[in-house]
């Protein structure tokens, strides 16, 4: 994987909360750019940005072959799906689909979790998977500040999908 990072201004203001209007020293890339190779050979860009005047809280885009999707804020598990196809117009409006699923939002994991230990079944967000997404995040903020491609240390095998219907506040004893 390689990246690249940078910070456009040397001192911030925070927003809002109690502490706005605060000035802070910058001293991190605020702007992080990163180019990823699957060990299937696939290819992944990813910005991660500070920067954009535009405010864009939680939208996620995923560009194939095929089209690009726009997720909403994967915080929340909720909002709305775009599709913009291959070949559209910058006119055209894309598909728009409502999530699916149940609405419940942080924390879905945590119940997955209890229920695959007690059903004795592997988890989905096991530990292997943890540690290499650690490690793709580490090896992001490496090579930024090296300026060159660094070498993952791990490997993980997908996580399966939830189950069509899921329920988390289902009994399940």
């Amino acid at each position: 994987m390689d990246a690249r990072g940078t910070r456009a201004r040397t001192e911030r203001i925070i927003g809002s909360g109690p502490k706005a209007g605060t000035r802070f020293p910058v001293e991190v890339p605020t702007n992080v750019a990163a180019l990823y190779e699957t060990v299937a050979g696939h290819v992944a860009q990813s910005t991660f940005s500070f920067e954009s005047p535009r405010p864009r809280v939680g939208v996620v885009e995923i560009t194939g072959t095929e089209g690009t999707l726009v997720l909403p804020d994967p915080n929340m598990f909720d909002g709305e799906i775009s599709i913009w196809r291959a070949g559209m117009m910058p006119d055209d409006e894309p598909e728009r689909h409502a999530t699916t699923g149940h609405g419940m939002t942080r924390g879905l994991g945590v119940v997955e979790l209890a229920r695959a230990i007690r059903a004795g079944v592997p988890e989905r967000a096991s530990g292997e998977l943890a540690l290499h997404v650690l490690d793709i995040m580490q090896s992001t903020e490496e090579s930024a500040a090296a300026g060159e491609p660094i070498a993952l240390v791990t490997t993980a095998s997908p996580a399966a999908a939830m189950p069509e219907g899921f329920d988390p506040w289902g009994a399940t004893l």
